[in-house]
Parts: structure tokens; sequence; C-alpha cells
């Protein structure tokens, strides 16, 4: 039995949104009915679905995380690309962390492993 999770990001236009995905480096599928899209990263899949009032509906926002080899060239790579990047930064949980916020407010969190030496300063004595 083969199991998959995707989440759906709420957008307000749906051709837009694909660009701008597109524009990151995203694969990106229309479905044929219209109002519904995919965008695919390294295999990881967002479903995009509009949502007409999403302008007057700060409560539909989404987030997924995005697990990478390498966070600070993700974020390079996509702050090239226009993209509104929060840097990655070390957490206290052993991943070094940024945040891409799209046009519609949705999130998506990337992350990294850090070093093990990092690893070692972030949980100090007595913190693992």
């Amino acid at each position: 039995m083969s199991t998959r999770v995707a989440p759906i990001f709420p957008v307000s236009n749906l051709v837009a949104a694909l660009a701008y995905y597109r524009g990151l480096g995203f694969g990106v599928r229309h479905w044929h009915s219209g109002g519904y899209g995919f965008v695919i990263f390294d295999g990881a899949e967002i479903h995009l679905g509009v949502e007409p009032d999403l302008d007057t509906r700060v409560d539909r926002r989404s987030t997924a995380y995005l697990f990478v080899e390498d966070a600070d060239a993700l974020a390079e790579t996509w702050l090239a690309a226009g993209g509104d990047v929060r840097l990655p930064q070390d957490t206290e949980w052993g991943q070094h962390e940024g945040i891409l916020v799209d046009p519609d407010g949705n999130v998506i969190r990337f992350g990294s492993p850090m070093s093990a030496d990092m690893e070692a300063e972030v949980s100090g004595p007595g913190r693992d």
C-alpha cells in the first residue's frame, strides 16, 4: 500500500500562482477543468486551489515543510528568482531552516540538517 500526503495551498489566481512557482524552479501542472493545479519540487507535491474571496480571508493560508539537502543554496536560488525568502537560521531541533512566502501568503518552510559541530553548539550541555 502506498500513502502520500500533499498540502493544498489556497490561491487567488491559479495562472499567476503557477507562473510564480515555475519561476522558482517548480514543475507545474494545471488541472484541465480549471481552478486547480499542482506544483512539484524534487518529488514533493503541493496542490493549489482557487479561492476567489481569498483576499478577504486572512485565516485561509497554508503551510508546508520541505526537507532539502542545502537550505542556504535553496534560499539563494529562490531569492535570485524573486522569491520572498527569510534566510535560513539554525534551530534548537537541529535543522537549518528558512521560509518562503508566496504572493497569496502561503508558507513553505524549508530546512536541512545542521552539521554535527553546529548541533553540539545549539544543544549545549544539558540540552540534549
